[in-house]
């Protein structure tokens, strides 16, 4: 459990973007045999093998072919977090004594915790390279930023309600009025180029504070971007253990998923339906023989799951609470914001029980909206058998969250489980 979590943390502190997370994910493909398509270009695939596609360099589609395969075994996560970005012009003076940055929020995350802990940037460059525009992961490695806090001598009420406005009081210190050296200056510097050869960029505030794992008996870990990064990451190992899938096995990390996946390489895009049509097509088969495949298929949405909280546990559902260490959390919703049911939730019970790991339920109180994730999304493209899961944490977007050290290898044990599994369908039942 230690050594599972241990290279978690590492995988998540190496993640400072969704971009550098896709990259991450993708060395650790090739580094296991794994061969790079570019959709770009005509597929020759050949059964067994392993390769994997990339869209935007920050979502990435992985696949293994068995000899023979009847169907896809699917697992999807997503790589991005609520973070702030910075804008394109975003560096001001204030009262000629500051430099701040300007930014946005990107997705809906909790901002009192972005406040008074160093940040830095990090995120993705368009650069000029003779006529050629070439991106590049850039990441400051050190402490740059801060967001300041206001005294509570000057804002009595800062312990009760607060509203924060992005464009007052959540806007990072960069340095003294006078600084020489601005933001593209650095990230120049960092990469070994001219400022002047900077043409885009997409950078994001991450803090620096570094995962642990803590608790009586070391049972919990926290870390930033543990949603989903660690589903992201226990799906990935499952996937490459299982050497021998009974189907394909296709492992999925979408970006955009924070701000609704509608993108070209978020879920609600045809990228995971491009995919799996030309693999199908590749091996010599046709659009009617693809569309049965996908009858027989199975998809699993994992994506962090709320813990019952020990301060505020009125939040929670009555029954359905789950626990973190308490394994799989399987996620319903009666108007299907997660889209598990009843033959959906047998299958991968049956899954779970297989690889000896446990499970639990997580409904949102009746009277209380909760989030979203990628499973209903996903399915408006690729319609098959689906369930959404995750594993239960506290302080969801949080700048610092926290989950059960047992269960990130919980979850890696049911993924290879499930990639090693086959089973059949036929109208309404199943074989496992």
């Amino acid at each position: 459990m230690d050594q599972v979590n241990r290279k978690l943390l590492d995988f998540i502190d190496a993640s400072p973007s969704s971009y550098h997370a896709a990259h991450n994910i993708r060395r650790t493909l090739a580094e296991n045999g794994f061969k790079r398509l570019y959709e770009e270009e005509d597929w020759t695939l050949e059964a067994p093998g392993k390769y994997y596609v990339v869209r935007n360099s920050s979502s990435v589609v992985a696949f293994s072919l068995p000899a023979q395969p009847r169907c896809f075994q699917i697992m999807e996560t997503h790589v991005d977090s609520p973070n702030f970005r910075i804008k394109m012009d975003g560096e001001e003076k204030t009262l000629g004594l500051y430099t701040r940055l300007g930014v946005e929020k990107y997705g809906g995350m909790l901002c009192a915790t972005w406040l008074d802990r160093p940040l830095s940037v990090a995120g993705r460059v368009g650069v000029r390279e003779g006529d050629r525009i070439v991106f590049k992961l850039v990441n400051i490695d050190r402490d740059l930023l801060l967001i300041p806090n206001l005294a509570i001598h000057m804002d009595r009420s800062a312990n009760d309600a607060k509203a924060y406005n992005v464009n007052v009081d959540m806007l990072p210190l960069f340095g003294s009025a006078d600084i020489k050296t601005g933001l593209n200056e650095l990230v120049a510097a960092e990469l070994g180029i001219e400022p002047g050869d900077i043409i885009s960029r997409e950078l994001n505030l991450y803090t620096r504070t570094p995962g642990v794992q803590w608790g009586a008996e070391n049972e919990y870990i926290s870390a930033p971007r543990l949603d989903d990064l660690q589903c992201a990451y226990a799906c990935l190992q499952g996937f490459l253990q299982a050497e021998t899938p009974a189907n394909i096995a296709v492992y999925c990390s979408l970006d955009n998923e924070e701000v609704g996946s509608n993108t070209r390489q978020g879920a609600d895009s045809t990228f995971l339906d491009d995919v799996l049509f030309r693999v199908w097509a590749s091996l010599g088969h046709d659009q009617a023989s693809y569309r049965a495949a996908l009858a027989r298929s199975f998809m699993v949405s994992a994506d962090n799951a709320h813990a019952v909280h020990p301060n505020h546990p009125e939040f929670a559902d009555r029954n359905e609470r789950p626990v973190m260490n308490g394994g799989i959390v399987f996620k319903y919703n009666a108007n299907q914001r997660y889209i598990t049911d009843g033959i959906s939730a047998a299958v991968f019970q049956e899954v779970c029980r297989h690889a000896d790991v446990p499970t639990q339920r997580y409904s949102n109180r009746p009277d209380l909206h909760g989030g979203t994730t990628m499973g209903n999304i996903s399915l408006s493209h690729v319609s098959i058998p689906a369930l959404d899961i995750g594993l239960a944490q506290l302080a969801m977007h949080s700048s610092y969250e926290t989950a059960g050290a047992r269960d990130t290898e919980y979850l890696l044990r049911a993924a290879k489980t499930f990639y090693l599994s086959s089973y059949h369908t036929r109208g309404e039942w199943v074989e496992l």
